[in-house]
């Protein structure tokens, strides 16, 4: 699978743009603030149905403006596909394959699977656990069709056992019957989601260790491991004896919903313990471990695209991170960064071409 063009329109900082891509590697190269990462942007809408570093969808569109259109055709299985991404102000956005319009978004998650390693991925190691499942939740959505479903469901169930908690706050009274249904709803769907969690990190972990292994040179020991009271307890037991804790605090204190994969170097939490340039390297072999494992589990090479990762990485790890991506194991790549000719050297050493676009102020030229 590859991206072969894309046409922009109104999105972001791109009045109109039009551009054809090559199947192996292309480079966005200007200053920052040109719009370089907006094109990646704007790949990732048409694979993931939205943007990678605002959920705000109307934010997306150029200012003054009142639509963003983005179109792409993709080479599928020797098949073209084109796939349609439009929002009018106020209105529902609308995505199309093929000039078909989805019954719901989540059928298009997978298609074109996709993965984005960008400086905003620090997020996953300094913020909250929210963020962590966030990332387990999406390597899992692109290869298994029911799981974002499932999530959708238990995030409901959830809603409706704190709505239930916060009423007996103010009624002091349970009522015992609903409690019950509503523990049976949030069991069954968190059991549910827990079992692939865990199926998908036992496969994961692997394939992180031998990224960071390749990428560090063996320079240090790091680790991942998953943390869920579901790995000690089961769920029943968990919400039975957690109640009076969870009306005390009116909210659902057990359960997948706190989740947590932990991140640490030398037995040492990555956060407080890792330099900068250690942290990077964990962050490109945890994109590069979900690229192996959804072209493991979709039998095609994802999208690649690479944000200003150069940066804080020493020009050993760079150019073993380009040689691992540029050859036969990654398929079409896309890269951003702020020297042109960095780009070149880097790509002249390990000898292997590179379309090159140069971007300034919204306008990009083939260089």
């Amino acid at each position: 699978m590859w991206l072969k063009n894309i046409t922009l329109l109104n999105f972001k900082n791109y009045t109109s743009a039009e551009l054809r891509f090559s199947k192996t590697v292309n480079a966005f190269v200007g200053n920052n603030g040109a719009g370089k990462t907006n094109l990646l942007d704007a790949i990732h809408y048409l694979c993931l149905c939205k943007s990678y570093f605002n959920p705000i969808d109307s934010q997306q569109i150029k200012t003054n403006e009142d639509l963003f259109l983005i179109q792409g055709d993709f080479d599928r299985n020797e098949k073209n596909e084109k796939i349609t991404c439009g929002l009018k102000r106020n209105q529902k956005k609308q995505f199309k394959r093929n000039k078909k319009e989805y019954d719901k978004l989540a059928n298009h998650i997978g298609l074109f699977p996709l993965v984005m390693i960008s400086p905003y991925d620090v997020n996953l190691i300094m913020d909250g656990s929210e963020e962590r499942r966030k990332f387990i939740d999406n390597v899992i959505s692109q290869t298994d069709a029911n799981y974002l479903d499932e999530l959708i469901t238990y995030n409901k169930h959830l809603l409706n056992r704190n709505a239930l908690l916060k009423q007996v706050a103010v009624t002091r009274k349970l009522d015992v019957t609903l409690l019950q249904i509503l523990d049976e709803q949030l069991i069954l769907s968190g059991n549910k989601i827990f079992e692939k969690r865990k199926q998908f990190l036992a496969d994961f972990i692997p394939l992180f260790n031998k990224h960071y292994q390749y990428i560090s040179d063996n320079a240090e020991e790091v680790s991942l491991n998953y943390q869920s009271q579901l790995n000690e307890q089961n769920f029943e037991e968990l919400l039975a004896q957690s109640i009076e804790k969870d009306r005390i605090l009116e909210r659902t204190t057990t359960g997948i919903h706190k989740d947590e994969l932990l991140f640490t170097i030398a037995d040492m939490p990555l956060k407080k313990f890792g330099s900068q340039g250690q942290q990077k390297s964990f962050l490109i072999a945890l994109k590069l471990a979900q690229y192996s494992y959804l072209q493991k589990f979709k039998g095609f090479k994802p999208l690649l695209l690479l944000d200003d990762i150069f940066d804080k990485l020493d020009d050993l790890r760079v150019r073993k991170l380009m040689e691992m991506v540029s050859h036969h194991d990654f398929g079409q790549l896309f890269i951003t960064d702020t020297g042109k000719e960095r780009v070149v050297s880097v790509f002249n050493e390990i000898k292997v071409d590179v379309t090159l676009f140069e971007v300034a102020n919204g306008i990009i030229e083939h260089a």
